[in-house]
């Protein structure tokens, strides 16, 4: 019977799949896009109406069907519960990945003996234990960045969670579902909520007075931002409500980086 790998993004997908090619391995891999560090999360298991809301606010050019994606994603998940084959949920150490982790062990914890993991460590990226520094020890990470040789080596080392274990990430999925913050981030090992108003606070600290090409601001801007990866399209958006709001000057396409500028109002 073939274990199923789940894993967040499709990067990540690309890379393990990769890796699966080097070790001889044809296993399947789930797929899960949605990037939990953002938005609501409180109907996330039972529809995917606000989910769906949220990101064609966020990106509404892209001509994506948002809707359909979100349930085809739940019912996936929902097939993973329903079957019984061996799944291995793949993490690194960002909020995106963690939260994915939290979600599958909510998803199957009335079969708790099949979910198991694989943890990536920061130190993993470096080139070699002598070079890891402790910085290198507390970089956030996710599966995508992961080179497929490294993940390759990893299938020696999936391991079962507990059955404790599965029942305390259910319990936080759970509390961060009701609790319903509009960004989460993973510091020290536990979830913090914030606002899009301090993501905002940060966009404008860094705002130029002169006009600037929005692509080179985002990608200033994105390794700024602790606590999750925050993405090009997000940060756009952010910058298109301050526009809005009349805190920042916008002139061009406000829906694509690179065809857009924009400066303190």
């Amino acid at each position: 019977m073939n274990t199923i790998h789940v894993v967040c993004g499709d990067v990540a997908a690309q890379q393990l799949r990769a890796a699966m090619s080097q070790a001889l391995r044809a296993d399947p891999v789930l797929v899960l896009r949605d990037d939990l560090a953002v938005g609501p999360l409180r109907e996330i298991d039972e529809n995917e109406r606000q989910r769906a809301a949220f990101w064609q606010r966020v990106v509404p050019s892209a001509g994506r069907d948002y809707a359909g994606e979100l349930r085809e994603e739940l019912a996936s998940l929902q097939r993973l519960v329903e079957g019984d084959n061996a799944v291995v949920c793949w993490h690194g150490d960002s909020a995106s990945d963690q939260l994915t982790l939290r979600r599958v062990a909510f998803m199957l914890r009335n079969t708790p003996a099949r979910l198991n993991e694989i943890v990536l460590r920061a130190t993993d990226l470096a080139p070699s234990a002598q070079t890891a520094t402790a910085q290198d020890a507390n970089r956030r990470t996710s599966v995508g960045m992961y080179a497929p040789e490294v993940l390759a080596e990893r299938f020696a080392r999936i391991a079962p969670i507990s059955l404790l274990r599965i029942g305390r990430l259910s319990l936080e999925w759970r509390a961060l579902k009701q609790v319903n913050t509009q960004v989460r981030r993973w510091v020290h090992n536990t979830f913090e909520g914030a606002t899009f108003a301090e993501i905002d606070d940060q966009i404008l600290d860094r705002a130029p007075v002169t006009w600037m090409p929005m692509a080179a601001f985002l990608g200033e801007m994105m390794p700024r931002v602790e606590g999750f990866f925050a993405t090009d399209s997000f940060l756009l958006w952010r910058c298109r409500e301050l526009g809005a709001a009349g805190r920042l000057a916008l002139r061009g396409d406000t829906t694509v980086p690179a065809a857009c500028d924009l400066r303190l109002e």
